[in-house]
């Protein structure tokens, strides 16, 4: 389950700074924090935590702005979804979609804060910013999360699992499985 985090955080701050290159209004789809929603919702606190600092550090640095800003919001989004996910139960579609608008605003929220506290200037207008990104990270995010739970997750395991077992009991017709 590692391995592929990882492959799925850089692949996901790879393809965004390739989109914000190749077509600027990208910029409004925030694939690294649909990846860390997407594994803070898999419950396990510590990794989260540790996903959102690194999806986040990773795409400060290939994008401008304020150097660490984006590590810290995408590690609170992650502590928050991860602390509700063990009390709420979130595996109904329709809450994981409130859930990444939730995170999709309160990410935007503490990088805004931080540039504030460190009087920084923000490379875009906040409230465009948030609206445009709530409305493309959600729309994407619920997308991406669905293709991601139909390929990786607890069903998709069941289904290689049969396959592996119809894929044997084909190999030796006279053989039962047990």
């Amino acid at each position: 389950m590692k391995w592929r985090a990882a492959i799925v955080i850089a692949l996901a701050v790879v393809v965004q700074a390739a989109l914000r290159v190749v077509w600027p209004s990208s910029v409004y789809l925030d694939l690294p924090l649909i990846a860390v929603v997407y594994f803070a919702l898999r419950r396990d606190p510590v990794q989260a935590v540790l996903i959102g600092w690194a999806a986040g550090l990773a795409a400060d640095a290939l994008s401008r702005g304020l150097l660490g800003a984006g590590g810290f919001s995408k590690t609170v989004v992650a502590y928050v979804i991860a602390v509700l996910g063990t009390r709420v139960v979130l595996d109904n579609p329709v809450v994981r979609i409130l859930v990444l608008a939730g995170a999709t605003a309160l990410d935007a929220i503490v990088y805004v804060l931080l540039h504030e506290l460190f009087n920084q200037t923000l490379p875009y207008p906040f409230v465009e910013t948030l609206a445009f990104k709530l409305i493309a990270t959600t729309v994407g995010g619920t997308l991406l999360i669905l293709l991601y739970d139909y390929n990786f997750g607890e069903k998709a395991q069941r289904r290689r699992q049969f396959a592996f077992r119809r894929r044997v009991a084909r190999r030796a017709p006279g053989r039962r499985l047990r």
